[in-house]
């Protein structure tokens, strides 16, 4: 029927998404009417769903293709300082750190908006439930106790009444209306089955967004979790936590992008429902309800009549004829046949039974209930459900976008680092300003050997000492300057900052300091060891 939707309007989004084309994977086109029970239309879905994972291979390419130009390209190094330029992967880590942290709040609205709305299919699938199963309880109980309560007295009386043919005629013509009833109400709709139905929906709705939202909890709290370990990780540069925040960013990308492709596919597939509802629920209900019947209920237009009105009036007419004769038979037949006044009553307390069900089955069987529940599970799946995936898509493609930018500045640290050690590896061990050397050169089992500092005080002030003769061995003339080791005894507490890198040129000694040395006589030598021959 061409019946204009005043009360509910798909919105824009459902329509963009419901235009994206659909293709199998011959590549041929297939029709975007939702039909989830057609191979060729599932087939349109996971063909969608893939792009996740053409996206994951272009990551995937990009990051090898940096890191092959990361591996073969010389590093950027400043002459004057001798240091690698970080700038650029600060600002790098700073912005994809901030790019991941805005996904994962748009993630968050995102994952609040379509359990929101999942909730409220739900909650309207339940409701719907509630008053099918209201229904087909009061259909056969009203069933029931005609049937067997009413046919039971009409029987009992009808030997009571065996000389009175006028008793007689009025017994069979109630008769008349019982059928009348039991055939009006078995004409109603099958409720059974779309109850079952309708439950077994809800229940598994509910089973599936459980766990869909529980995932991309985890999700966004591994994103953020990735954040804060790249910041201390860069911080520390520590080469485990450099390679345990590089696995977890890989399995965080597979999944963006595996989000991505399912929140695609699950948002056109959904889109596509939104579109056009009332077809599909109407292909769906035709084998136990009737078109006019499911249209009554889907569009509840003032303009369209119920499907049950004429049962409910039958109904409620014959009960109100048999009410009228019972009274009758009461008025009249009681006097005559005492017997009668306990059948009469209990058919009498039947009728008001069932005429009271008829009255409720006319409020249940209402256009306006399930109308309300209709349009409630719609705005929840259609709004809140396909506005939510939008939001959650945006978040993994940003996410995903993020990660790469952050493996690609992950590998540039790692490349600082190396360049790092290997700038140490290339201090000369034997260097006396080398703080390693200086370590190195060390030895506790020295350390209550005497400075020369400490022999000369003992000796007095460095003007008594005289120069000895100057000998006439062939000795190797004596360096330049003094090591600080021998200087200070080789303690290390004693020792000054390092000059490496400073520019700073070797410390100068006074005239009386190089006299004192080199008037050591062999036998100070020999008390002092090797400690002060360079």
């Amino acid at each position: 029927m061409a019946t204009a939707r005043l009360d509910y309007v798909a919105p824009w989004w459902t329509y963009w998404l419901h235009n994206f084309p659909h293709f199998n994977f011959p590549f041929q086109s297939v029709d975007n009417s939702f039909k989830p029970e057609e191979a060729s239309y599932q087939q349109s879905l996971v063909f969608l769903a893939c792009v996740g994972a053409v996206g994951l291979g272009l990551s995937l390419l990009l990051l090898a293709v940096y890191l092959v130009c990361l591996c073969c390209c010389c590093k950027d190094i400043d002459e004057d300082s001798k240091r690698p330029d970080t700038s650029c992967v600060t600002w790098a880590a700073v912005i994809t750190g901030l790019l991941i942290c805005s996904a994962v709040g748009v993630g968050f609205y995102g994952n609040s908006e379509t359990n929101d709305g999942v909730y409220q299919l739900t909650y309207s699938l339940y409701d719907a439930n509630h008053t099918l199963g209201g229904i087909n309880n009061v259909v056969s109980g009203s069933l029931g106790a005609v049937e067997t309560g009413l046919k039971q007295h009409l029987e009992r009386l009808d030997e009571i009444f065996a000389a009175r043919a006028d008793y007689l005629q009025a017994l069979r013509f109630m008769q008349l209306m019982v059928n009348n009833v039991i055939r009006e109400l078995t004409a109603l709709p099958d409720i059974n089955k779309a109850n079952v139905d309708l439950a077994a929906i809800a229940d598994q709705t509910a089973f599936v967004e459980y766990y869909r939202w529980l995932t991309y909890l985890l999700l966004l709290i591994l994103d953020l979790v990735i954040c804060l370990a790249m910041c201390l990780g860069m911080a520390k540069q520590s080469r485990w936590l450099i390679i345990t925040i590089m696995a977890f960013v890989v399995l965080s990308l597979i999944l963006s992008w595996a989000s991505l492709g399912a929140g695609t596919a699950t948002a056109v597939g959904t889109s596509d429902f939104c579109v056009s509802p009332d077809k599909f629920i109407v292909n769906q209900t035709k084998d136990f309800i009737t078109a006019d019947v499911a249209h009554y209920y889907l569009f509840c237009s003032p303009n369209l009549q119920n499907p049950f009105q004429k049962s409910l009036t039958t109904c409620q007419r014959s009960l109100t004829t048999m009410q009228i004769q019972i009274q009758g038979l009461l008025q009249f037949s009681v006097p005559f046949f005492p017997t009668a006044e306990r059948d009469l009553l209990g058919i009498q307390r039947l009728l008001n039974s069932t005429e009271f069900s008829v009255h409720q089955l006319t409020a249940l069987l209402d256009c306006r209930g399930l109308h309300k529940d209709y349009l409630d599970a719609l705005m929840g799946v259609c709004y809140d459900g396909v506005e939510g995936l939008l939001y959650l898509s945006l978040f993994s493609l940003l996410a995903a976008c993020a990660l790469s930018a952050m493996l690609c500045a992950i590998f540039r640290v790692w490349t600082l680092m190396g360049s790092r050690d290997k700038e140490y590896d290339d201090i000369d061990e034997e260097d006396p300003f080398n703080p390693q050397a200086r370590r190195m050169s060390y030895n506790p089992r020295r350390s209550n050997v005497h400075s020369f500092c400490s022999y000369t005080s003992s000796m007095g002030s460095q003007a008594s000492l005289q120069p000895p003769p100057q000998s006439t061995s062939n000795a190797a003339p004596p360096p330049e300057y003094m090591n600080q080791s021998m200087l200070f005894g080789g303690r290390p507490q004693y020792e000054n900052v390092p000059l490496i890198g400073r520019g700073s040129p070797p410390p100068s000694y006074s005239p009386s300091m190089r006299t004192t040395y080199l008037s050591m006589t062999d036998a100070q030598i020999r008390h002092f060891g090797t400690d002060f021959q360079v």
